[in-house]
């Protein structure tokens, strides 16, 4: 095969299965119809026109479908199967990492994975939630939810991070912390609290990404850092829609109302001081086109980490200090330390 060969089959490549939510239903049935009409033996009429004319209803289906999601349905894409995850992104953008494992005090936590690696030749510790793909996986990750172990295996990272002088990004995907009952018995709450506590006077730069659903405390735990980027249609908040909904209806039905009232969409963040950047996903999401989205967060990581290498470490503490006292900040005023 010739390098002409190779790259037009690069240009075409074989196009995955794709799992399709409730409201992309329209495009769903678009798509299979091209499909039908692609396998369809020849004969004496050309389907080529037909499908042309599909193609050019898909494209103006999916920018108008996508163009106006609502809190909800960006949730849904937030939650995707086949949303690219930590370790892709790991995998994509990294080299040499080198994994490591336990808390060295009660075990090792899958739910979180983190270790040493090189981005763009710059020796940086990387840790992020990780979810798995199969159900076997998803099981085995406790569908990304870490118990108290976990986040202790990151804090250890996070000091050895210090130690060493190496900057640290943190990839966010979780619906939570774990909230079983052995959790709790070996403190989950005291682990989320001590490594916000610690992440806050950390003394090397801090980049956090939420790819996909950052959840509650079980979030924040890897997400104080001195910036906060986001995937557009990525959501943050300190509860799930679905435990808003029971909290104050009582009521299913009332899940899309509470996405909406959570005020969890990237744009919103963005609107709070929350979240410092958002990252724009491939049209119908970062599944959509993983290289894309590959490219488009390694160029915000590199300009993140670049500015904020310039920083002596009392100018970095001090923003840090001065972004999270002024999250929430009333009329201006801004809190300060006593």
């Amino acid at each position: 095969m010739g390098l002409t060969e190779l790259h037009e089959y690069h240009l075409e490549p074989p196009r995955p299965m794709r799992d399709y939510l409730e409201f992309e239903k329209p495009i769903r049935e678009i798509e299979e119809k091209i499909e039908k009409l692609a396998a369809a033996p020849p004969g004496k009429s050309n389907p080529q026109d037909e499908i042309r004319k599909l193609r050019m209803k898909l494209a103006q289906v999916e920018h108008d479908l996508y163009n106006k999601l609502t809190p909800w349905q960006r949730t849904q894409l937030a939650r995707h199967p086949q949303r690219p995850s930590t370790l892709d992104y790991i995998s994509a953008l990294f080299r040499d990492f080198l994994e490591f494992h336990g808390d060295r005090s009660f075990g090792d936590d899958r739910a979180i994975v983190g270790g040493f690696a090189r981005f763009n030749d710059r020796s940086i510790m990387v840790i992020g939630h990780q979810k798995g793909k199969t159900l076997k996986e998803r099981m085995q990750r406790n569908f990304g939810m870490p118990n108290p172990e976990g986040y202790r295996k990151a804090l250890r990272l996070m000091r050895m991070a210090e130690k060493f002088g190496r900057p640290i990004v943190t990839f966010i995907d979780t619906p939570g912390a774990y909230p079983g009952i052995g959790a709790e018995e070996r403190g989950q709450a005291e682990a989320i609290a001590r490594n916000i506590y610690v992440m806050s006077r950390l003394s090397v730069p801090i980049v956090s990404v939420v790819i996909g659903e950052g959840g509650s405390g079980g979030a924040l735990a890897l997400g104080v850092s001195d910036r906060v980027l986001m995937l557009e249609h990525g959501v943050y908040s300190v509860i799930s829609p679905e435990g808003c909904a029971a909290i104050l209806w009582d009521d299913p039905a009332k899940i899309p109302d509470a996405a909406s009232a959570l005020k969890m969409t990237a744009k919103d963040l963005v609107d709070l001081h929350i979240v410092d950047e958002v990252i724009p996903e491939p049209l119908g999401g970062a599944h959509r086109d993983p290289g894309a989205i590959t490219e488009r967060v390694a160029k915000s990581l590199t300009n993140q980490l670049s500015q904020l290498s310039e920083l002596s470490i009392p100018e970095l503490l001090n923003q840090r200090d001065r972004k999270y006292r002024s999250i929430g900040a009333v009329n201006g005023l801004v809190a300060t330390p006593q």
